[in-house]
C-alpha cells in the first residue's frame, strides 16, 4: 500500500503571505460608492435671485438657470418674457446627495418664495414668474408633495398655497449673460432685488429671510 501524503513546499508559507498582503492592500484601494448627484428644478420668479439663493447652500454643485414648462423649443429670454411661450423662469440644482438631502431643499424652497402668489413674484408679474416645482420621477414627486404638506401645516400665514407641483419637462439654458447674473453684476442686481421688494415680502410672510445666509 501506497503511502499518500502532501508534499511540503518551504515557498508555499510565503506565497500565502505574499497573496494576503496583495489581497489586504487591494481591499484598501478598492473604489468607494460615491455620492450621487441629483437634479432639482424650481421656478420662483427672477431666476437671477433663485440662484443666488441656492448656489451657496452646502452640498449645492451648481445652479443654472434657464426655461421649462412651456410649449417654445429652444426659446430666447426675449420670447418667454412676452408670456407667450408657457415657459417659466427656472433653475436647475445639480447638488450631492450626501451632503444634502432633497427634502431639504425643497423645505427651504418654500422659504425663498411667495407661494401665495398666483400671478408672479414680488414685483415680477406674468405667467414666466410664476412659481413650479418640476418632479422629474416619482420619488421626487412624493418628496414635493410631503414637503408642501407639512408647509401647508407649519405656515405662519393663512393665505392659500398656490405653487404647482408638475411633472418635469425639458430644461433649456438662459443665454450665457443669465448665468450668475449676481456675480457678474452685483450691483445691478442688489438694487434689483431690493427695489423689488423679495426680502421685504418673504421676512412679512415667513418671519425671516432664509436665504440671508448665502448673500
Amino acid at each position: 500500500m501506497k503511502n499518500h501524503h502532501t508534499a511540503f513546499s518551504p515557498l508555499k508559507p510565503i506565497c500565502q503571505s505574499i497573496l494576503t498582503g496583495w489581497l489586504i492592500g487591494s481591499a484598501a484601494f478598492a473604489p468607494t460608492a460615491h455620492a450621487e448627484q441629483q437634479r432639482l428644478i424650481v421656478a420662483g420668479g427672477c431666476f437671477w435671485c433663485v440662484e443666488s439663493d441656492f448656489e451657496k447652500v452646502p452640498g449645492v454643485i451648481k445652479v443654472e438657470s434657464g426655461y421649462t414648462g412651456g410649449q417654445t423649443l429652444k426659446p430666447t429670454y426675449k420670447q418667454v418674457s412676452l408670456g407667450k411661450t408657457g415657459h417659466y423662469e427656472a433653475v436647475e440644482i445639480v447638488f450631492e446627495d450626501d451632503q444634502v438631502s432633497l427634502t431639504s431643499l425643497v423645505d427651504y424652497f418654500w422659504k425663498t418664495i411667495d407661494p401665495t402668489d398666483a400671478s408672479g413674484q414680488f414685483c415680477d408679474k406674468g405667467a414666466p414668474y410664476r412659481t413650479g416645482l418640476f418632479y422629474q420621477n416619482e420619488s421626487q414627486r412624493a418628496i414635493f408633495e410631503a414637503s408642501l404638506a407639512k408647509i401647508t401645516k407649519e405656515k405662519p400665514f393663512n393665505a392659500d398655497i398656490v405653487t404647482p407641483i408638475l411633472p418635469a419637462s425639458e430644461f433649456y439654458l438662459a443665454e450665457q449673460y443669465h448665468q450668475d447674473y449676481y456675480k457678474k453684476n452685483p450691483i445691478r442686481y442688489g438694487f434689483y432685488r431690493s427695489s423689488c421688494g423679495r426680502d421685504r415680502t418673504i421676512e412679512q410672510l415667513w418671519g425671516e429671510v432664509a436665504s440671508k445666509d448665502y448673500h
